[in-house]
């Protein structure tokens, strides 16, 4: 299979993804609107989060993908089937201490992350209801590696889904019943988000047992101690330190700016995570789908010492990036207010709440290009086991978006936010970059110069296109028209896609050439 077949696999599934998380995100907007009771869910809903990315999805995939590749590359199937019943055994017993402490510890937490919540009590009992979470998805992190080492994505980036599913029905059926019963209707969103965890590592099951993979983990102490002192094992947990720190500073970025948008105008935690939302429906459809797939197989270049493959893959997946970021990074710039009314300005989700998020999402469109760029370049480094080097630049880049915070929150208010994230995410994927390209790992391949070229032509006649469709037509007063008004907002977007290609295929860019095995 092509690795853009592979990447479009993942892609498609993370569409469903998205398309699902923001009929969620509507209907949250439209029954819960905007208020101290939604800031207390989000804040809630980003804690487990918090630590899911840290100690699942973030360092622990990006050590145990690259190792466990090299693993099945040099010992074969068993020697990799033991190196995952070792790591589920620590991880499972690691993540039963974690939950029970943040069950514990989560007034501490809702205080770290929001000291300024107005709905402070309500967060405390929604992250104790939540806090479960992590465990499944920590585990699900785990099935998803395996199953994209080998090249099994589909399942991995389809299981998201199911959350978006169990929230929905939360909110349909479940925010009534709980009405009935004299319940806040927003505690039915920690009941789904519950369920959605046990159904994504449901999920997983049945693909790993396809292909014999189930982990087995140890109940007894010396099964532990086994685990533990398995020299492949130990090189996990040796590169998941740096990892850890690494992607912990990138939480800790967004733990601080969620304190910081505490403090301001009630809402502005919620507004900033409606622009979270649109963001992340580009990132991850381009750099997680293009990360997932690339992981594997710069590990396996880097095993087999590969280096010109290794430095090919890293080149056609920025090519991508920058062919089809920069034209969401245009949207979200200039297209920002048609998004977030037709999305979101329905039911209790009033007029200003459509201005605040606005501004919150343009925002995020200056360093879109950054933040799906990470996606590629950090893997570049992970698979060749190093996690030191992305964690040192995200401490430098954590610094200097605090500094901007300190200057512009108070003339920007929540707006910066999100800007200070983009312009950090620029700076890091720079450094990235260079440091790639410095130590030999990475040789840009010819062309670059007009390939850039042939993009910039074409987003500048999208940006021209998108600035007259966010003009021309009044998206808030639309509101009493929702079916025109979708209606309205599916043919600009589809229209914008179709003007950008034509342009594109005008200057000669050929899609063909992405595809390569």
């Amino acid at each position: 299979m092509s690795l853009l077949k592979s990447a479009s696999t993942v892609s498609l599934l993370t569409l469903a993804s998205r398309i699902t998380g923001l009929v969620r995100d509507v209907l949250f907007a439209s029954v819960f609107g905007v208020s101290a009771l939604t800031d207390a869910f989000n804040v809630a809903f980003r804690i487990p989060n918090l630590f899911r990315r840290v100690f699942g999805e973030g360092a622990f995939s990006q050590a145990f993908v690259p190792v466990l590749a090299g693993r099945k590359t040099e010992a074969g199937e068993e020697g990799a089937k033991e190196l995952i019943d070792h790591v589920a055994t620590l991880l499972t017993w690691t993540l039963l201490v974690v939950c029970v402490a943040g069950v514990v510890g989560a007034p501490l937490l809702v205080w770290a992350m929001a000291s300024g919540l107005k709905g402070f009590d309500a967060a405390i009992v929604m992250t104790r209801w939540m806090f479960p979470y992590i465990g499944f998805m920590s585990l699900v992190a785990l099935a998803g590696g395996i199953l994209n080492t080998w090249r099994k994505f589909a399942v991995p980036a389809a299981s998201p889904v199911l959350l978006n599913l169990a929230l929905i029905f939360s909110i349909v059926v479940g925010a009534p019943l709980f009405r009935r019963y004299g319940i806040e209707p927003i505690y039915a969103q920690c009941v789904g988000v519950l369920v959605g965890g046990v159904l994504q590592l449901a999920l997983q099951i049945p693909a790993l047992r396809a292909l014999n993979l189930m982990p087995r983990v140890g109940a007894s102490f010396k099964a532990l101690r086994t685990a533990w002192t398995d020299p492949t094992t130990r090189k996990v947990m040796k590169l998941m330190l740096p990892a850890l720190l690494g992607v912990s500073v990138a939480q800790i970025s967004l733990l601080i700016n969620t304190q910081i948008a505490s403090h301001l105008a009630t809402g502005s935690v919620t507004w900033v995570v409606n622009a979270d939302r649109l963001m992340e429906f580009p990132t991850a459809m381009l750099g997680v789908a293009l990360g997932v797939v690339l992981m594997p197989q710069l590990s396996s270049a880097r095993a087999a010492k590969d280096d010109a493959r290794y430095s090919a893959l890293l080149d056609w997946g920025l090519r991508l990036v920058v062919l089809l970021s920069a034209p969401c990074a245009i949207a979200l710039l200039l297209f920002a207010q048609p998004l977030v009314a037709v999305l979101f300005h329905n039911g209790a989700f009033g007029d200003e709440d459509v201005k605040r998020t606005t501004l919150a999402l343009m925002g995020y469109g200056v360093g879109l290009v950054g933040i799906v760029a990470i996606k590629i370049l950090a893997p570049g480094y992970y698979a060749k086991q190093d996690t030191r080097t992305p964690m040192l630049i995200a401490v430098g880049v954590l610094v200097f978006t605090q500094v901007l915070n300190f200057f512009l929150v108070p003339v920007l208010q929540h707006a910066a936010l999100t800007l200070t994230i983009a312009i950090g995410a620029l700076v890091n994927a720079t450094w990235l970059l260079v440091g790639l390209v410095r130590r030999g790992s990475y040789k840009p391949e010819p062309g670059w110069g007009k390939f850039t070229l042939q993009v910039l032509a074409g987003t500048l006649v999208l940006a021209a296109f998108l600035v007259w469709g966010a003009r021309y037509f009044d998206w808030i007063g639309l509101r009493a028209q929702p079916l025109h008004r979708i209606g309205l907002l599916a043919a600009l977007v589809a229209g914008a896609a179709l003007i950008y290609f034509a342009i594109l295929a005008a200057v000669g860019v050929r899609l063909r050439s992405f595809m390569r095995r």
